[in-house]
């Protein structure tokens, strides 16, 4: 107890001054509720902030702030409109009551007096008669006065009564049989009141539609008249008005352009586009109407036959476009010098009519059906003016040598191309569809197998024409392994080969690996029993080709294009080049790795390689400086020099041509002069690669390094003058795009560096600025750790405080519960009370009712 005054004294000394002030002094706290925070030893200058505490009043304060604030928001949760007291100094600490009253009150007859318009000056004014305002008495109008001396003053007219109402004089009136007859016109439903409203609206319609036509009518004709005899009038006009007259500005550019906006032609809406489904529907049911029609004629049938109806002839008719429905003159003609007359001439001739007829039928088709792009509409109209113009031209033919035409329409329709295909179900089946046929029927063929297996008309055609594009590709391919290859063909089947891979790109893409991964393992297989692998067939080098059309090639990852790259560089790494035949297959490879890589640029080595080989074997001298060849190719042996060319009569004879393909597909030289200008023609693709290569590669920091081996062997075939000139061209012209490319890549050099100094044996001066725990550090270490105990600090208070708040809560959200529950028992107490005063009475009632 000896300590405890001390520490009251201690919490009165800062409560001292509150009283000096003015303030209310403190009451002397209660001894229990301060606590005294004592320090393990005292530090002299350090002021002791929290040595004293009072946790309950504290905590009362705490309660009360959290009742004015977060009580109030709890309470307030659910409500959305906010009560606001807008009076003045309402929320003021410094006026009393009184003063608020009196300046309320101030502003309150202010606010009355004031006018609300400067210029009004009896706004505030009210005149009055008899009491009553006179703005009140303007609005009613004379009182009838119904006691006067005339009798008509004021009654009021039938139509009024009647009117307001309702009449009163049928009652006493009877009514006339011509005015029952009109009452009972008159009692009509709705909807006929309704249809007849919508009648006369039309009829006032249509009468305005027509007044404003004929004003329009009456309008243009007096423009006309006025257009015909305003020339009179400008030139029966005196002189000296037209002097008078001022100058019309001429229209401004913003003007004229107003003018023309208004009198430009407006877009006129279009039919709807149709879909693919709709499309492919009707070019089948086009191509089943002429394949109906093509089958009719094979047959010999008229087109009318049986369907064929008389025309109806109205009573009117003059019969003026008679014509003759058969010919029955007889051709007359001699056989071994004697007069014949044939008697099947009428047949002849009904059969010419009637193809005449089918010829107009085909040429009086849909013109949209006929300008189709893709229905080879050429072919079709080619076919059908050879059909129609037989019949012209028959008369003018010996009458010996001329078949009938039925027989001739009907042997033209035999070798005509159905319309209509079934999709094929094996490969040998397209293949007995497309061979023994031209190019162009080719093309129709498989265009008309498509268009009638589309997948929208029925549901197993997808998986028909996924079975196609498998066929096509191994058709594709034995026409390259034909010899000679049939390279136009190929190049027009590509075309359905992209429109079947849009349509399925997934099986498309099986396809094409299925047919990649069999040249990998026989190329593979070749390696492991030769050690060496052969340059493929045409076939393969053409499947490379197309999988870079049907697929995009500049994809980082692609399942189709990226396994087709390795193919390729495989070929160009593990095949020998041992002919002439190899060179070429080669360059084709190399041709083809460059369409690969053109829009990704990235850089391929193998590809480089084989054409540094190939310059190689076109050089004339095997010096070896400034290059190193790689396998597949080899600095000596009978293969070094294969494309190297002595003879100068061929090289002064040989024209730069493109390098046919047949060269690849094992086509042989018949002379020596051929072997060489094809030679020559190999180095000149080659050198048109190089440049490519150099183009493409030209932005890569390890350019030259790369194209150093190249310019070697370029200077070197420079340097023999034996080359045609063209060559010697095209190599100045690459070594020239080499040169004029700049450098991007620096050689690598030591970071130059200060030298090292001498240790020297200089004691290390080590400020120290706090003893403990920041012992050593700078001063922004120690910001930095002020910072960061601040934070824990603040960030403890505030988790401590948001736990304090939950549980002020969680006590409201108790006595609330509290609360309901004590009000229901209370009022379950209530009801069992008034339930048992009930049932007491009844019970006494009822037993008064047995006493008696």
């Amino acid at each position: 107890m000896g300590k405890a005054t001390p520490a009251a004294a201690r919490w009165k000394g800062p409560g001292a001054p509150a009283g000096a002030q003015g303030g209310r002094a403190k009451p002397n706290p209660n001894p229990f509720e301060v606590k005294v925070n004592r320090q393990k030893f005292p530090v002299l200058g350090r002021k002791a902030r929290h040595a004293v505490g009072q946790p309950g009043v504290s905590r009362a304060r705490a309660v009360q702030k959290r009742t004015q604030t977060l009580l109030k928001e709890y309470k307030e949760r659910d409500k959305s409109n906010v009560f606001t007291d807008k009076r003045f100094g309402e929320y003021s600490s410094n006026m009393s009551p009184e003063e608020k009253m009196v300046k309320r009150f101030a502003l309150e007859q202010q606010r009355q007096h004031e006018k609300r318009s400067i210029y009004n000056l009896n706004e505030g004014e009210e005149l009055t008669h008899y009491g009553r305002s006179l703005a009140d008495v303007e609005k009613h109008d004379d009182i009838v006065d119904s006691d006067s001396d005339t009798e008509e003053r004021g009654t009021l007219s039938a139509e009024l009564t009647a009117a307001h109402f309702g009449g009163g004089g049928g009652l006493l009136h009877k009514k006339t049989p011509q005015q029952q007859g009109e009452e009972g016109e008159k009692l009509r439903s709705r909807r006929e009141l309704i249809e007849e409203l919508i009648a006369k609206s039309k009829q006032e319609k249509r009468e305005r539609q027509a007044q404003r036509e004929g004003a329009l009518e009456l309008t243009e004709k007096l423009d006309q008249d006025w257009k015909e005899i305003q020339t009179l009038l400008t030139h029966r006009a005196p002189k000296s008005e037209n002097r008078d007259k001022k100058e019309q500005p001429k229209p401004d550019a913003y003007d004229v352009m107003v003018r023309e906006l208004g009198f430009e032609m407006k877009a006129q809406p279009s039919n709807r586009m149709k879909t693919a489904e709709e499309l492919a529907k009707e070019e089948q049911e086009r191509l089943q109407k002429l394949e109906a029609e093509r089958q009719r004629r094979m047959r010999g049938e008229d087109e009318g036959g049986d369907t064929r109806k008389p025309k109806h002839l109205s009573a009117d008719d003059l019969n003026d476009g008679f014509v003759l429905d058969k010919d029955d003159r007889r051709l007359l003609s001699y056989t071994d010098g004697k007069m014949s007359i044939g008697e099947d001439q009428s047949g002849e001739a009904s059969d010419g009519e009637s193809e005449e007829e089918q010829g107009e039928d085909l040429s009086e088709e849909d013109p949209e059906d006929s300008s189709d792009p893709d229905g080879h509409s050429d072919l079709e109209s080619d076919m059908e003016s050879e059909d129609c113009g037989r019949p012209d031209r028959e008369p003018r033919q010996a009458p010996g040598k001329r078949m009938t035409s039925g027989h001739r329409a009907r042997g033209a329709t035999r070798t005509e191309l159905p319309y209509t295909f079934a999709a094929p179900e094996s490969y040998e089946e397209l293949k007995s569809l497309l061979s023994a046929k031209t190019m162009e029927e080719q093309l129709v063929v498989v265009e008309r197998i498509q268009t009638c297996n589309h997948p929208s008309l029925a549901v197993g055609n997808k998986a028909k024409l996924e079975k196609l594009f498998g066929f096509l590709l191994e058709y594709i391919g034995d026409l390259a392994t034909d010899d000679p290859p049939d390279l136009r063909v190929i190049d027009k089947l590509v075309v359905q080969l992209y429109n079947l891979c849009q349509m399925f790109p997934d099986s498309a893409s099986n396809s094409i690996k299925f047919v990649l991964r069999d040249a990998m393992h026989e190329m593979e297989g070749s390696v492991e029993a030769r050690g060496r692998a052969a340059f493929p067939g045409l076939d393969v080098l053409i499947y490379l080709k197309i999988a870079g059309l049907l697929f995009p090639a500049s994809d980082l990852r692609h399942p189709v294009v990226t396994p087709a790259l390795v193919c390729m560089s495989q070929l160009l790494t593990k095949c020998p080049v041992l002919s002439l035949q190899d060179v070429v297959k080669g360059l084709f490879v190399c041709s083809v790795f460059l369409d690969y890589v053109s829009l990704s640029r990235r850089f391929i080595p193998e590809l480089i390689n084989f054409l540094l080989g190939t310059l190689y074997l076109a050089a004339p001298s095997k010096h070896g400086q400034g290059y190193t060849l790689v396998h597949p190719f080899r600095a000596s042996g009978k293969n070094s020099e294969l494309l190297l060319v002595s003879d100068e009569a061929d090289t002064a004879t040989w024209q730069r041509r493109g390098l046919s393909l047949r060269w690849a597909g094992g086509l042989k030289a018949q002379t020596k002069t051929e072997a060489n200008h094809t030679r020559l023609s190999c180095l000149a693709v080659c050198l048109a690669l190089v440049k490519h290569c150099v183009l493409l590669y030209s932005s890569l920091p390890s350019f030259h390094d790369i194209v150093r081996p190249l310019g070697a062997l370029l200077t070197e075939h420079l340097a023999d003058r034996r080359h045609p000139p063209e060559l010697q061209e095209l190599c100045r012209s690459t070594l020239a795009d080499m040169e004029k490319q700049e450098r991007r890549c620096r050689p690598l050099i030591c970071e130059k560096s200060k030298p090292v100094p001498l240790k020297l044996f200089t004691p290390r001066l080590v400020r120290v600025l706090e003893f403990g725990r920041k012992q050593g550090s700078s001063k922004e270490e120690q910001e930095r750790k002020r910072l960061i105990h601040k934070h824990k600090r603040e960030f403890k208070g505030a988790v401590r405080e948001i736990r304090r708040d939950n549980q002020f809560l969680a006590r409201m959200q108790l006595s609330e519960t509290l609360e309901r529950d004590a009000e229901r028992k209370r009022k379950v107490k209530q009801l069992f009370n008034s339930l048992a005063t009930q049932e007491g009475e009844w019970k006494a009632l009822k037993r008064k009712k047995f006493k008696k």
